[in-house]
Protein backbone atom coordinates (compact mmCIF):
# COMPACT_ATOMS: atom_id res chain seq x y z
CA UNK A 1 0.00 0.00 0.00
CA UNK A 2 2.89 2.04 0.80
CA UNK A 3 4.38 1.85 -2.62
CA UNK A 4 1.43 2.60 -4.27
CA UNK A 5 0.71 5.90 -2.07
CA UNK A 6 4.21 6.84 -3.29
CA UNK A 7 3.59 6.16 -6.89
CA UNK A 8 0.43 8.20 -6.78
CA UNK A 9 2.39 10.99 -5.06
CA UNK A 10 4.91 10.86 -7.54
CA UNK A 11 2.33 10.65 -10.75
CA UNK A 12 0.52 14.07 -8.64
CA UNK A 13 3.90 15.66 -8.57
CA UNK A 14 4.74 15.36 -11.84
CA UNK A 15 1.63 16.10 -13.43
CA UNK A 16 1.28 19.21 -11.05
CA UNK A 17 4.86 20.25 -11.58
CA UNK A 18 4.41 20.50 -15.49
CA UNK A 19 0.48 21.92 -15.47
CA UNK A 20 1.98 24.49 -13.12
CA UNK A 21 5.17 25.26 -15.35
CA UNK A 22 3.48 26.02 -18.44
CA UNK A 23 0.72 27.78 -16.59
CA UNK A 24 3.40 30.03 -14.77
CA UNK A 25 5.76 30.62 -17.81
CA UNK A 26 2.67 31.07 -20.20
CA UNK A 27 1.83 33.40 -17.38
CA UNK A 28 5.18 35.47 -17.08
CA UNK A 29 5.41 35.45 -21.07
CA UNK A 30 2.23 37.48 -21.33
CA UNK A 31 3.26 39.83 -19.10
CA UNK A 32 6.34 40.72 -20.21
CA UNK A 33 5.14 40.59 -23.91
CA UNK A 34 1.61 41.86 -23.45
CA UNK A 35 -0.88 41.47 -26.59
CA UNK A 36 -2.28 44.88 -26.24
CA UNK A 37 -0.96 48.31 -26.56
CA UNK A 38 1.59 50.42 -29.04
CA UNK A 39 3.78 47.52 -29.34
CA UNK A 40 1.28 44.39 -29.70
CA UNK A 41 2.42 43.37 -32.90
CA UNK A 42 6.13 43.11 -31.90
CA UNK A 43 5.92 41.63 -28.62
CA UNK A 44 3.30 38.57 -30.36
CA UNK A 45 5.84 37.88 -32.98
CA UNK A 46 8.99 38.05 -29.81
CA UNK A 47 6.37 36.08 -27.72
CA UNK A 48 5.37 33.62 -30.24
CA UNK A 49 9.58 32.97 -30.89
CA UNK A 50 10.10 32.20 -27.17
CA UNK A 51 6.68 30.06 -26.01
CA UNK A 52 7.91 26.94 -27.73
CA UNK A 53 10.80 26.55 -25.43
CA UNK A 54 8.99 26.87 -22.76
CA UNK A 55 7.03 23.72 -23.57
CA UNK A 56 10.03 21.84 -24.71
CA UNK A 57 12.95 23.59 -22.33
CA UNK A 58 12.29 21.22 -19.32
CA UNK A 59 12.42 17.95 -21.97
CA UNK A 60 16.10 19.48 -23.40
CA UNK A 61 17.31 20.22 -19.30
CA UNK A 62 16.18 16.06 -18.64
CA UNK A 63 17.49 14.74 -21.90
CA UNK A 64 21.09 16.97 -21.15
CA UNK A 65 20.86 15.12 -17.68
CA UNK A 66 19.75 11.89 -18.28
CA UNK A 67 21.48 11.21 -21.76
CA UNK A 68 24.29 13.99 -22.82
CA UNK A 69 25.86 13.78 -19.27
CA UNK A 70 26.21 9.95 -19.37
CA UNK A 71 27.59 9.43 -22.59
CA UNK A 72 30.40 12.14 -21.83
CA UNK A 73 30.86 10.52 -18.58
CA UNK A 74 31.23 7.05 -20.30
CA UNK A 75 33.17 8.35 -22.44
CA UNK A 76 35.69 9.95 -20.20
CA UNK A 77 35.87 6.27 -17.94
CA UNK A 78 36.77 4.74 -21.11
CA UNK A 79 40.14 6.11 -21.27
CA UNK A 80 40.51 5.50 -17.44
CA UNK A 81 41.44 2.16 -15.31
CA UNK A 82 39.70 -0.13 -13.90
CA UNK A 83 38.71 2.00 -11.10
CA UNK A 84 38.48 5.34 -13.05
CA UNK A 85 41.31 6.59 -11.43
CA UNK A 86 44.14 7.03 -13.83
CA UNK A 87 44.21 8.12 -17.52
CA UNK A 88 45.09 4.68 -19.31
CA UNK A 89 44.73 6.28 -22.99
CA UNK A 90 42.93 3.77 -25.46
CA UNK A 91 44.59 0.47 -23.90
CA UNK A 92 40.97 -0.03 -22.96
CA UNK A 93 40.42 -0.01 -27.11
CA UNK A 94 43.03 -2.21 -27.55
CA UNK A 95 42.51 -4.76 -25.20
CA UNK A 96 39.25 -5.29 -26.86
CA UNK A 97 40.35 -5.46 -30.28
CA UNK A 98 42.85 -8.26 -28.88
CA UNK A 99 39.70 -9.93 -26.38
CA UNK A 100 38.60 -13.15 -27.97
CA UNK A 101 35.48 -12.89 -26.25
CA UNK A 102 34.93 -9.16 -27.93
CA UNK A 103 35.44 -11.08 -31.04
CA UNK A 104 33.37 -13.40 -30.09
CA UNK A 105 30.38 -10.83 -29.50
CA UNK A 106 31.09 -8.91 -31.94
CA UNK A 107 30.72 -12.49 -34.60
CA UNK A 108 27.27 -13.15 -32.77
CA UNK A 109 26.10 -9.43 -32.79
CA UNK A 110 26.51 -9.54 -36.36
CA UNK A 111 24.60 -12.74 -37.21
CA UNK A 112 21.86 -11.62 -34.72
CA UNK A 113 21.41 -8.16 -36.93
CA UNK A 114 21.28 -10.64 -40.24
CA UNK A 115 19.10 -12.85 -38.94
CA UNK A 116 16.42 -10.91 -36.30
CA UNK A 117 15.62 -7.71 -38.30
CA UNK A 118 14.90 -9.74 -41.69
CA UNK A 119 12.87 -12.64 -40.30
CA UNK A 120 10.83 -10.31 -37.63
CA UNK A 121 10.02 -7.74 -40.45
CA UNK A 122 8.91 -10.71 -42.82
CA UNK A 123 7.10 -12.54 -40.46
CA UNK A 124 5.36 -9.25 -39.10
CA UNK A 125 5.02 -8.77 -42.78
CA UNK A 126 3.26 -11.47 -43.57
CA UNK A 127 0.81 -11.71 -40.57
CA UNK A 128 -0.62 -8.05 -41.22
CA UNK A 129 -1.35 -9.14 -44.76
CA UNK A 130 -2.95 -12.31 -43.89
CA UNK A 131 -4.78 -10.95 -40.86
CA UNK A 132 -6.58 -8.40 -43.00
CA UNK A 133 -7.81 -10.66 -44.81
CA UNK A 134 -9.91 -13.29 -42.87
CA UNK A 135 -12.73 -13.06 -40.67
CA UNK A 136 -11.07 -13.59 -37.11
CA UNK A 137 -8.17 -11.58 -38.37
CA UNK A 138 -8.53 -9.39 -35.31
CA UNK A 139 -8.30 -12.06 -32.68
CA UNK A 140 -5.16 -13.73 -34.67
CA UNK A 141 -3.69 -10.08 -34.44
CA UNK A 142 -4.08 -9.63 -30.48
CA UNK A 143 -2.43 -13.65 -30.42
CA UNK A 144 0.73 -12.33 -32.15
CA UNK A 145 1.03 -9.07 -30.60
CA UNK A 146 0.56 -10.29 -27.16
CA UNK A 147 4.42 -11.34 -26.56
CA UNK A 148 4.76 -7.82 -26.50
CA UNK A 149 3.37 -7.36 -23.61
CA UNK A 150 5.87 -9.91 -22.05
CA UNK A 151 9.44 -8.19 -20.91
CA UNK A 152 12.39 -9.40 -22.26
CA UNK A 153 13.38 -11.13 -19.01
CA UNK A 154 10.21 -12.70 -18.81
CA UNK A 155 10.16 -14.17 -22.13
CA UNK A 156 13.20 -15.54 -21.62
CA UNK A 157 12.23 -17.09 -18.93
CA UNK A 158 9.87 -18.98 -20.52
CA UNK A 159 11.89 -20.09 -23.26
CA UNK A 160 14.53 -21.01 -21.19
CA UNK A 161 11.60 -23.86 -19.56
CA UNK A 162 10.86 -24.62 -23.28
CA UNK A 163 14.84 -25.41 -24.18
CA UNK A 164 14.89 -27.66 -20.74
CA UNK A 165 16.71 -30.29 -20.86
CA UNK A 166 15.72 -32.77 -17.95
CA UNK A 167 16.74 -36.32 -16.60
CA UNK A 168 13.38 -38.53 -16.61
CA UNK A 169 10.20 -36.67 -17.48
CA UNK A 170 10.74 -33.93 -20.03
CA UNK A 171 9.67 -30.71 -18.42
CA UNK A 172 11.41 -28.99 -21.65
CA UNK A 173 8.26 -28.65 -24.88
CA UNK A 174 11.26 -29.08 -27.44
CA UNK A 175 12.65 -32.15 -25.71
CA UNK A 176 9.22 -33.58 -25.60
CA UNK A 177 8.55 -33.29 -29.04
CA UNK A 178 12.26 -34.73 -30.00
CA UNK A 179 11.09 -37.59 -27.58
CA UNK A 180 7.89 -38.27 -29.47
CA UNK A 181 9.20 -38.84 -32.40
CA UNK A 182 12.05 -41.27 -31.39
CA UNK A 183 14.82 -38.22 -31.26
CA UNK A 184 17.20 -37.91 -27.87
CA UNK A 185 16.53 -34.86 -25.75
CA UNK A 186 19.36 -32.25 -25.85
CA UNK A 187 21.28 -29.87 -23.88
CA UNK A 188 19.83 -26.98 -26.32
CA UNK A 189 21.13 -23.86 -24.88
CA UNK A 190 24.51 -25.22 -24.86
CA UNK A 191 24.56 -26.49 -28.53
CA UNK A 192 27.42 -24.39 -30.22
CA UNK A 193 25.95 -21.93 -33.06
CA UNK A 194 22.18 -23.52 -32.57
CA UNK A 195 21.93 -22.05 -29.46
CA UNK A 196 22.46 -18.61 -30.84
CA UNK A 197 19.70 -19.41 -33.22
CA UNK A 198 17.39 -20.94 -30.13
CA UNK A 199 18.07 -17.25 -28.65
CA UNK A 200 17.26 -15.24 -31.77
CA UNK A 201 14.01 -17.34 -31.91
CA UNK A 202 12.90 -15.51 -28.69
CA UNK A 203 13.47 -11.77 -30.14
CA UNK A 204 11.70 -13.21 -33.36
CA UNK A 205 9.09 -13.70 -31.53
CA UNK A 206 8.68 -10.88 -29.43
CA UNK A 207 9.10 -8.28 -32.08
CA UNK A 208 6.90 -9.84 -34.70
CA UNK A 209 3.85 -8.53 -33.23
CA UNK A 210 6.10 -5.13 -33.32
CA UNK A 211 6.07 -5.45 -37.05
CA UNK A 212 2.74 -6.75 -37.70
CA UNK A 213 1.05 -3.55 -36.23
CA UNK A 214 2.87 -0.95 -37.95
CA UNK A 215 3.20 -2.62 -41.00
CA UNK A 216 -0.90 -3.59 -40.91
CA UNK A 217 -1.55 0.27 -40.72
CA UNK A 218 0.73 0.87 -43.66
CA UNK A 219 -1.20 -1.29 -45.59
CA UNK A 220 -4.38 -0.44 -44.99
CA UNK A 221 -3.61 3.29 -46.16
CA UNK A 222 -2.48 2.09 -49.65
CA UNK A 223 -4.76 4.04 -51.91
CA UNK A 224 -7.70 1.20 -53.20
CA UNK A 225 -7.42 3.00 -56.68
CA UNK A 226 -4.12 1.51 -57.23
CA UNK A 227 -5.26 -2.26 -56.24
CA UNK A 228 -8.48 -1.38 -58.15
CA UNK A 229 -6.24 -0.36 -60.92
CA UNK A 230 -4.23 -3.60 -60.83
CA UNK A 231 -7.31 -5.86 -60.57
CA UNK A 232 -8.84 -4.67 -63.59
CA UNK A 233 -5.04 -4.54 -65.12
CA UNK A 234 -5.43 -8.85 -65.07
CA UNK A 235 -3.20 -8.58 -61.94
CA UNK A 236 -2.89 -11.91 -59.43
CA UNK A 237 -3.32 -11.39 -55.64
CA UNK A 238 1.29 -12.25 -55.59
CA UNK A 239 1.55 -9.47 -58.81
CA UNK A 240 -0.16 -7.02 -56.54
CA UNK A 241 1.07 -7.54 -53.09
CA UNK A 242 4.54 -7.69 -54.53
CA UNK A 243 4.52 -4.49 -57.13
CA UNK A 244 1.61 -2.46 -55.65
CA UNK A 245 1.86 -3.24 -52.42
CA UNK A 246 5.59 -3.57 -51.66
CA UNK A 247 6.95 -0.44 -53.27
CA UNK A 248 4.21 1.77 -51.62
CA UNK A 249 5.19 0.91 -47.86
CA UNK A 250 8.79 0.32 -48.19
CA UNK A 251 9.79 3.16 -46.07
CA UNK A 252 7.68 1.77 -43.51
CA UNK A 253 9.40 -1.47 -43.52
CA UNK A 254 12.52 0.86 -43.33
CA UNK A 255 11.37 2.27 -40.35
CA UNK A 256 10.54 -1.45 -38.51
CA UNK A 257 13.75 -3.21 -39.46
CA UNK A 258 15.91 -0.29 -38.57
CA UNK A 259 13.85 -0.04 -35.19
CA UNK A 260 13.98 -4.07 -35.02
CA UNK A 261 17.78 -3.31 -35.67
CA UNK A 262 18.53 -1.23 -32.64
CA UNK A 263 16.26 -3.19 -30.42
CA UNK A 264 19.21 -6.00 -31.57
CA UNK A 265 22.53 -4.00 -31.35
CA UNK A 266 21.01 -3.18 -27.42
CA UNK A 267 19.56 -7.04 -26.70
CA UNK A 268 20.56 -8.18 -23.45
CA UNK A 269 17.69 -9.48 -21.30
CA UNK A 270 17.23 -12.67 -23.21
CA UNK A 271 20.89 -13.36 -23.09
CA UNK A 272 21.53 -13.02 -19.49
CA UNK A 273 18.38 -14.95 -18.09
CA UNK A 274 19.23 -17.42 -20.58
CA UNK A 275 22.99 -18.29 -20.89
CA UNK A 276 24.90 -15.38 -19.48
CA UNK A 277 27.02 -15.56 -22.49
CA UNK A 278 28.03 -19.14 -22.41
CA UNK A 279 28.10 -21.84 -24.72
CA UNK A 280 29.56 -19.41 -27.28
CA UNK A 281 26.71 -16.78 -26.79
CA UNK A 282 27.95 -13.52 -25.97
CA UNK A 283 26.65 -10.37 -27.33
CA UNK A 284 28.08 -6.78 -26.51
CA UNK A 285 25.83 -5.43 -24.04
CA UNK A 286 25.70 -8.93 -21.66
CA UNK A 287 29.68 -8.15 -21.75
CA UNK A 288 29.21 -5.03 -21.09
CA UNK A 289 26.78 -5.60 -18.18
CA UNK A 290 29.50 -8.37 -17.20
CA UNK A 291 32.68 -6.10 -16.90
CA UNK A 292 30.68 -3.45 -15.56
CA UNK A 293 28.91 -5.25 -12.54
CA UNK A 294 30.41 -8.68 -12.20
CA UNK A 295 34.06 -7.88 -12.55
CA UNK A 296 33.89 -4.12 -11.26
CA UNK A 297 36.38 -2.85 -14.53
CA UNK A 298 34.67 0.31 -15.16
CA UNK A 299 37.05 1.12 -17.66
CA UNK A 300 36.72 -1.35 -20.61
CA UNK A 301 32.48 -1.73 -19.40
CA UNK A 302 32.26 1.62 -20.39
CA UNK A 303 34.58 1.30 -23.63
CA UNK A 304 32.26 -1.42 -24.60
CA UNK A 305 29.08 0.90 -24.03
CA UNK A 306 31.08 3.29 -26.75
CA UNK A 307 31.00 0.57 -29.37
CA UNK A 308 28.10 0.32 -29.13
CA UNK A 309 26.91 3.27 -29.13
CA UNK A 310 28.92 3.96 -32.16
CA UNK A 311 27.01 0.94 -33.85
CA UNK A 312 23.89 2.11 -33.14
CA UNK A 313 24.39 6.21 -34.43
CA UNK A 314 24.33 5.22 -37.89
CA UNK A 315 21.15 3.57 -37.78
CA UNK A 316 19.50 7.01 -35.95
CA UNK A 317 21.28 9.02 -38.08
CA UNK A 318 19.14 7.00 -41.38
CA UNK A 319 16.02 6.76 -39.17
CA UNK A 320 16.47 10.81 -38.43
CA UNK A 321 17.00 11.41 -42.07
CA UNK A 322 14.54 9.57 -43.80
CA UNK A 323 11.93 11.21 -41.29
CA UNK A 324 12.74 14.22 -42.22
CA UNK A 325 12.46 13.73 -45.48
CA UNK A 326 8.98 12.27 -45.08
CA UNK A 327 8.01 15.34 -43.67
CA UNK A 328 9.24 18.04 -46.47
Amino acid sequence: MEQVLQALVTIAIGVGGCAFWYWASNTVLDTVYPARGPNAGSNINKANLIRPWLFVGPAVVILAAYLIYPVINTLYRSFMDKTSSNFVGTSNYSWLLADGKFHESMLNQFLWLLVVPALATFFGLLAAQLTDRIRWGNFGKSLIFMPMAISFVGAGVIWKFVYANTEGSQIGLLNAVVQAFGGDPQHWLQLPFWNNILLMVVLVWIQAGFAMVILSAALRGIPEDTIEAAIIDGANPFQIFFKIKIPQIASTIGVVWTTITITVLKVFDIVYVMTNGEWGTQVLANMMYDLLFDQSDYGRGSAVAIVIMILVLPIMWWNVRNARKELR
